[in-house]
C-alpha cells in the first residue's frame, strides 16, 4: 500500500484523530478525542518512535473519509489495507468479521462468535478483542453490541457515549445505553 511510515494528527467535526501506516497498510488509529495532544500520545502508545510526517495519498484518502464519516456522510472502511501486527489467532478471526459489518449493522459478541463457530463462551474473547482494536471504526468494533442490546463500554475516549453517537452517525437508535432494534442486525447470514 504505502512505502513511508508515520503518522498524522487531524481535526474532525468530533474532535482531533490520529492515523498511524506503515509499508502494508493502517497500522493504528485513535477515534477523536478533544485536543492533538491526547490522541498523539495515545497513538504513540502503541507506535512508539514513530514520527509525524505528511501523509501519502493512500493515508490522505482514508483521513478524508474518516472526516467524512464524522461530518455524518456514509463511509465503509472495509477496503482500507490494515497491518495489525501480531495479534491472537483469534483475534485476527474476530476482526475479519467485524470488519464485515456494514454501515448501521449491529452485531452481539455472541453472533461474532457463533460466525467462527465458536462457543457461547468465546463472545467474551469477542469483547476482549474489540476492547483491544487498534484500528476503531476501520475496524468497527462499535457496531459490537452485548445480547440484550446494550452497547456496553467503549475503550476511545468518551466511552459508550462516543459509541452511542457513532452508531446514531450511521442511523441506529441507542435508547438508555440499548441499541433499540432487533440484534442482530447483519447481512452476514448471523
Amino acid at each position: 500500500m504505502m512505502v513511508d511510515s508515520g503518522y498524522h494528527l487531524f481535526e474532525t467535526a468530533a474532535g482531533f484523530a490520529a492515523i498511524g501506516w506503515n509499508a502494508k497498510g493502517i497500522s493504528s488509529f485513535r477515534l477523536p478525542a478533544g485536543t492533538a495532544r491526547e490522541v498523539e500520545r495515545s497513538l504513540l502508545r502503541r507506535l512508539s518512535g514513530a514520527k509525524p510526517v505528511s501523509p501519502p495519498s493512500p493515508v490522505r484518502a482514508v483521513v478524508d473519509d474518516v472526516r467524512r464519516y464524522f461530518a455524518g456522510e456514509r463511509v465503509d472502511f472495509a477496503g482500507v489495507p490494515v497491518d495489525l501486527g501480531p495479534q491472537e489467532p483469534f483475534f485476527d478471526r474476530v476482526y475479519g468479521v467485524v470488519r464485515q459489518l456494514g454501515w448501521g449493522e449491529t452485531a452481539t459478541y455472541g453472533a461474532v462468535a457463533r460466525v467462527l463457530e465458536a462457543g457461547p463462551e468465546f463472545a467474551r474473547e469477542v469483547g476482549r478483542a474489540m476492547a483491544a482494536n487498534p484500528l476503531p471504526l476501520i475496524i468497527p468494533c462499535h457496531r459490537v453490541t452485548a445480547a440484550n442490546g446494550r452497547i456496553g463500554g467503549f475503550s476511545a475516549p468518551g466511552g459508550s457515549l462516543s459509541k452511542a453517537r457513532m452508531l446514531a452517525i450511521e442511523g441506529v437508535e441507542v435508547r438508555d445505553g440499548v441499541v433499540t432494534r432487533d440484534l442482530p442486525q447483519l447481512g452476514l447470514g448471523f
